[in-house]
């Protein structure tokens, strides 16, 4: 519920209601606006006495909000959320994203030298697994710390963002020392723990939608961040499973323009391991920002046929470099650009 207080509301008003809402036992947070403040009411389990609210000296109306997520809904906050960057990227501004780079950081030279090739082609965020939770116990598991300090190295050389998986709750404070922006991948979407944790960790995060979650389900894992105090989150479509075997996954490019519609929080895709298949990502790409996305995540490596994981599924740079051109095109068309990190258009 959110009670909106009158334009002319005293700060000794404010403080009265949110003093009686925690008398009635629920936390309050205000909410300053431009013009008047309103106060969000949080742990509404329904039985919320209205009346004591509605009659309190400054208070204008009361709102319920429906949803069972109240912090990340449109009703709460109807002005897209945008997401900063220390290098001045703004995730669910006007622009497109471009995020890119290899499933798994393997050495050096792979890293350093795919990282200045995509910088040149516009990306301003560099993704890199340092950590990888993979199927199988005996599959490559990731450099750990090593993989975290040849991230940093990249970024201090690039310049660009870089955005790289927490496991476990430990491994977020260890991710938070290397990494611009905290990634939950979709199968510890409802790690409730972990979520708590990355809430609190302060950096951005990019929370990927579990292989079987719903919407909504995605949009509660999200409300978890939020109510730690963290407003800077990123929700990712990565694909959810099917029963149709021609794709890894089912790449739902319909929850862009739903989540648009319940959400303030931006909304980026994940073409690679939406579909699995090399081929596949560069058309569900330009769908993808066709359909409203804020931006893409994208696998790429320098070599794909040796990587060491998603090999099948990365992008040769050749091919992520028509891929940049497309949906320039694409973005323009629809009033957006795609811009690097000086906010500059790299295909000028």
């Amino acid at each position: 519920m959110l009670i909106v207080m009158k334009n002319n509301a005293s700060a000794e008003q404010i403080r009265t209601v949110v003093g009686v809402i925690k008398e009635m036992g629920y936390d309050a947070m205000p909410i300053p606006g431009g013009q008047r403040t309103a106060i969000g009411l949080l742990g509404n389990d329904g039985g919320v006495a209205s009346d004591r609210l509605e009659g309190l000296e400054g208070v204008l109306e009361l709102i319920p909000v429906s949803h069972p997520y109240k912090q990340v809904s449109r009703e709460w906050q109807d002005e897209n959320t945008v997401v900063s960057l220390p290098n001045g990227t703004k995730i669910g501004g006007s622009d497109l994203v471009l995020m890119a780079g290899p499933c798994s950081v393997e050495n050096e030279v792979q890293i350093l030298g795919v990282a200045h090739r995509l910088k040149d082609l516009g990306v301003t965020v560099l993704r890199g697994g340092a950590f990888k939770p993979r199927s199988s116990p005996y599959s490559f598991q990731g450099l750990g710390l090593q993989g975290l300090e040849l991230l940093a190295r990249a970024r201090e050389e690039t310049g660009l963002a870089v955005v790289t998986e927490a496991l476990d709750p430990d491994g977020v404070d260890l991710v938070v020392q290397y990494a611009d922006i905290i990634q939950i991948g979709a199968r510890n979407m409802q790690n409730y723990t972990l979520l708590r944790r990355a809430g609190r960790a302060g950096k951005p995060v990019l929370l990927k939608r579990g292989m079987s979650a719903t919407i909504d389900e995605l949009l509660l894992a999200a409300e978890y961040l939020l109510a730690e105090g963290n407003p800077d989150v990123i929700l990712c479509e990565r694909g959810i499973r099917s029963f149709d075997t021609h794709t890894r996954n089912l790449l739902d490019l319909t929850s862009i323009p739903v989540v648009k519609s319940l959400s303030h929080l931006p909304i980026i895709v994940d073409p690679s391991h939406g579909t699995g298949i090399r081929s596949k990502v560069t058309p569900m790409g330009r769908a993808a920002v066709a359909a409203g996305a804020d931006g893409l995540i994208v696998e790429v490596h320098p070599d794909p046929p040796k990587a060491m994981s998603d090999g099948a599924q990365s992008l040769y740079p050749d091919q992520f470099a028509k891929l940049v051109d497309e949906v320039t095109v694409i973005a323009r068309a629809i009033g957006r650009d795609v811009t690097d990190s000086l906010g500059e258009n790299p295909t000028d």
